[in-house]
């Protein structure tokens, strides 16, 4: 646990205590030569110094509030340090349909099966990334679970960004995973690696050489997870879009892209198992204890609470 402070300067207007307390010695010195000539009993020092202390610590919890003191907790968790996943979600519009008004979407399915695959494989980092035309990384490999679903909550929305060709039928296209063996997506000390894409299977026909650019090593293997029924519609406004079909032929693009890359394709019915399957490509490996951010607790709020108390005890003795 660790506290820190998010405007320690705030912490300056402890000097306002002096205020307070000069008036209050001022009006003490004048009540007293006053007490001695007309012979009355000085009050006890422990009278005088309760109050000056309330005064004292009115200005000073008030002073501490001002610097906003957080408290930080941390986690430790064990991380593998040969292996990583990097999850692409489709994003495209056609993710969009479901069964019905108000029931799942496949995006919505595809985020829920995400975080399932990451519960169910604690210890193996896991990235995110969204697809349409192009891929877009939104969280690089990690254990913080956290971090992860608020990504997938937050961070991730169908057609956002939107694909570049705007008024393309299909705007998925499987080409552009040719980025993901090319550029930086796993470290490079990364020994065993994992690509899953979460997809409807609705793409335009192929024209990169994807094998060619999987072929790169280190080697990727690549498991398609396809969220797909016939009787889907995409209800935005509670009624189907007219626009929209289901295509048919995506089971045979998804068939055509797992035989290219040598891929594991897992229907939707299956994706139970599918931390299962990405276990086995695993296997065992080393791990490293690694410590991520837990909660944030403001504690302003309640310090100006407690300023109450001492500023209560002034108000009573001054009527009192």
């Amino acid at each position: 646990m660790e506290i820190s402070f998010l405007t320690p300067l705030g912490a300056v207007f402890a000097l306002a205590a002096l205020v307070p307390i000069s008036v209050f010695l001022a009006r003490e010195r004048r009540a007293s030569r006053q007490r001695a000539h007309l012979g009355l009993r000085e009050p006890s020092p422990r009278s005088r110094v309760s109050l000056a202390a309330a005064l004292a610590a009115v200005c000073g919890l008030l002073a501490l509030a001002a610097a906003q003191p957080v408290v930080a907790t941390s986690r430790t968790l064990d991380a593998r340090t040969d292996a990583e996943v990097f999850v692409v979600l489709d994003t495209s519009r056609s993710m969009l349909a479901s069964a019905g008004p108000g029931a799942p979407t496949r995006f919505d399915r595809g985020r829920t099966l995400i975080d399932q695959l990451s519960a169910g494989l604690p210890e193996l980092p896991v990235g995110v990334a969204s697809l349409t035309d192009r891929v877009l990384p939104h969280l690089f490999p990690t254990t913080d679970r956290r971090v992860l679903s608020a990504t997938l909550e937050k961070t991730l929305s169908v057609e956002s960004p939107g694909p570049s060709s705007f008024f393309a039928v299909r705007a998925t296209t499987f080409d552009a995973l040719a980025v993901v063996p090319r550029l930086a997506y796993f470290k490079p000390n990364t020994e065993k690696r994992v690509l899953v894409v979460v997809t409807d299977g609705e793409s335009r026909p192929l024209v990169e050489d994807l094998a060619g650019a999987f072929d790169m090593e280190p080697t990727i293997d690549v498991i398609f997870v396809r969220l797909w029924d016939a009787a889907e519609r995409i209800y935005v406004t509670g009624a189907a879009e007219v626009g929209y079909e289901p295509d048919e032929e995506s089971e045979a693009m998804v068939a055509e892209l797992a035989s290219l890359l040598g891929a594991q394709v897992v229907e939707e019915g299956e994706a139970a198992t599918l931390p299962q399957t990405v276990a086995r490509l695993f296997g065992d490996g080393p791990t490293v204890e690694r410590e991520h951010e837990g909660r944030r607790r403001a504690l302003m709020p309640w310090i100006t609470l407690a300023a109450v108390f001492p500023l209560g005890f002034v108000l009573v003795r001054r009527n009192l």
